[in-house]
């Protein structure tokens, strides 16, 4: 209709992706997707989403690492279609480790994302998928970490350590892939590094499905520090999406960073 923002279908939303932002009003794809296609409002550039699915009693993974899929095809779909909107997909070393994954946009149409791995200490081999075919990928580690500039195809980016608590340094490798100008990231999982990104105040956006599934015992969704009491905790609002049949969050964070990883006022 005249003077209405037209209802997009998946490839609408696609045409968007470096022209963006979307316009209101249209439809539930344009609802889900738009606040990813707006303008980047950090200082380093980045507009940084993190992902994961989980069980209803909040489990990523069962004890013994086994995760695929917790979530069913709606939410296969969804992952992939946040994989061709970003400009970057990270991956922490185990989830490589465990699923080998591909990190493609095989299961819909658009771009492939420049994979990035996160591998602090540099203990993965080269004969992972990741490493050995596809579209390109950055092995980040740490800026002392052993070895030469590449790990099969994959080529090899240094930042510094965290300066507490290990891993990388978020915020420095945040703009060392802003300086390629990969600057839409999406950080697919594990459930400790989407937790590192949280604790570092690096996420703009969480989406979180949830599955209709109990599994009573198996890895957490999220690993923060222990939170004392109630309030400690970090409040949010969140709008609901249909992913049959599973349920996804998408929960606006805007950088925040939980209190119980804020330092102590002195």
């Amino acid at each position: 209709m005249d003077g209405m923002s037209p209802i997009l279908d998946w490839d609408g939303v696609l045409a968007l992706r470096e022209g963006g932002p979307c316009p209101p009003g249209a439809g539930p794809l344009g609802a889900l997707f738009g606040p990813l296609l707006a303008p980047p409002r950090a200082a380093d550039g980045c507009l940084v989403v993190g992902r994961l699915a989980q069980t209803l009693d909040g489990r990523i993974a069962t004890a013994s690492g086994s995760s695929q899929w917790i979530g069913g095809e709606g939410d296969i779909l969804h992952t992939h279609r946040l994989r061709a909107l970003c400009h970057a997909v990270v991956v922490g070393a185990g989830t490589v480790r465990h699923d080998d994954p591909r990190l493609t946009t095989r299961d819909c149409t658009g771009p492939d994302p420049v994979r990035v791995v996160l591998d602090p200490e540099r203990r993965l081999s080269a004969g992972y998928r990741v490493f050995r075919e596809g579209p390109p990928t950055l092995l980040v580690v740490a800026e002392d970490a052993p070895g030469g500039e590449r790990l099969g195809e994959a080529e090899v980016v240094r930042v510094r350590r965290a300066p507490e608590g290990g891993g990388l340094d978020i915020p420095g490798m945040l703009a060392a892939l802003s300086a390629r100008g990969l600057w839409r990231i999406f950080v697919e999982g594990g459930g400790v590094t989407v937790s590192r990104f949280l604790a570092a105040g690096c996420l703009d956006r969480l989406h979180v499905t949830v599955a209709p599934v109990l599994l009573g015992s198996g890895i957490p969704a999220f690993t923060l520090p222990e939170a004392g009491r109630i309030a400690d905790g970090l409040r949010f609002r969140w709008t609901v999406h249909d992913l049959a049949p599973d349920v996804l969050f998408d929960i606006a964070l805007d950088r925040v960073r939980p209190r119980v990883c804020q330092e102590p006022a002195p």
